[in-house]
């Protein structure tokens, strides 16, 4: 984003496409490496190199954290004027890719044991991307930085608590 001429310019290429379209697609992509780094998780528990409650507690809180983000994506399609069950079928269908590439992650790490570290590390990697690329600074915007703070905090936290009470 531009902000040094005091209006925010729209990052990318132009685009035809709508923005609930474009906003659709971001959650979608977004979703992709959380669902690798689930399968990644899921996989390497297999393989006897991590514990299974690990990759139960990294699918717990991707999962936890898909509730707002599906309400996210829903509540400007519905505002736009689709129908309540259309705007929530979007909200869900955007998860879709997660579960695919939980699938793939997992096999991949199965199937190619050599990987996993890469696989580990690419995880890690792009969840902390998606978390500094996109979920931070959207959150310190629109006057509610102190709250999103706080929540950010909250929920390393809890994140935390569930490491360390399962694994």
């Amino acid at each position: 984003h531009n902000r040094t001429s005091g209006v925010e310019e729209t990052e990318g290429v132009a685009s035809s496409l709508s923005s609930t379209t474009l906003l659709f697609l971001a959650v979608t992509i977004h979703n992709i490496p959380e669902g690798l780094a689930i399968g990644v998780a899921f996989g390497a528990a297999g393989q006897g190199a991590s514990a299974i409650t690990s990759a139960l507690v990294l699918a717990l809180g991707i999962g936890l954290q898909n509730f707002p983000e599906g309400a996210a994506l829903s509540m400007p399609i519905r505002a736009e004027g689709s129908t309540k069950g259309h705007a929530f079928n979007m909200g869900q269908s955007s998860a879709l890719f997660e579960i695919i590439s939980a699938t793939i992650g997992a096999w991949l790490v199965t199937q190619i044991t050599v990987i996993l570290p890469y696989a580990l590390a690419f995880a890690a990697g792009a969840m902390v991307f998606v978390c500094v690329e996109e979920l931070i600074p959207n959150s310190q915007t629109n006057g509610h930085s102190e709250v999103a703070t706080m929540a950010f905090m909250i929920g390393f936290a809890i994140m935390m608590t569930l490491d360390v009470a399962l694994g």
